[in-house]
């Protein structure tokens, strides 16, 4: 008999031991030096995404600064950072679908470059639609300074 797959839920509680620190060394120094790197707990990615207030956004590369200033480490993990993000967004339009109304803003989440993430639920254009709900507008080609501050709304997307 086949097991239930998990829920993006399940999935956003399942710390697996995170979050965990350790020294940069081997391959992974080439690409990120040395110093220090964690790799956080998905709640931990959750919960930062909610401090994102309405009408403003933050790229992964943002995020990633804060949990490593958290930290007290020079980087975090951007694979981990990434998986979580996409974890927490699907885990809230999981709990939207279920009624529930306060969920983790994950539309207000840019990708690193300061684009729309087209693996978020609905993909870019849901993602575009509830900023422009918030305000934001985002071109189709934006460059990540473009995107830090609210915009008041002018035009539809």
């Amino acid at each position: 008999m086949a097991s239930k797959p998990k829920t993006w839920r399940e999935k956003l509680a399942d710390s697996k031991d995170r979050p965990k620190t350790a020294r940069i060394e081997g391959k992974l120094s080439q690409r990120w030096g040395t110093g220090t790197m964690v790799v956080p707990a998905p709640r931990e990615v959750d919960a930062m995404i909610r401090t994102i207030r309405k009408g403003k956004t933050a790229t992964l590369n943002d995020l990633r600064a804060k949990l490593a200033k958290k930290h007290g480490v020079d980087v975090c993990c951007p694979i981990t950072a990434g998986i979580f993000t996409w974890i927490a967004a699907h885990a809230a339009a999981e709990d939207e679908a279920n009624g529930r109304r306060r969920i983790t803003p994950w539309w207000r989440v840019l990708k690193s470059d300061g684009t729309l993430n087209p693996k978020f639920p609905g993909g870019a254009e849901e993602q575009r639609r509830r900023l422009f709900a918030e305000g934001i507008i985002i071109p189709e080609k934006v460059r990540p300074a473009e995107c830090r501050t609210s915009k008041r709304r002018t035009e539809r997307p």
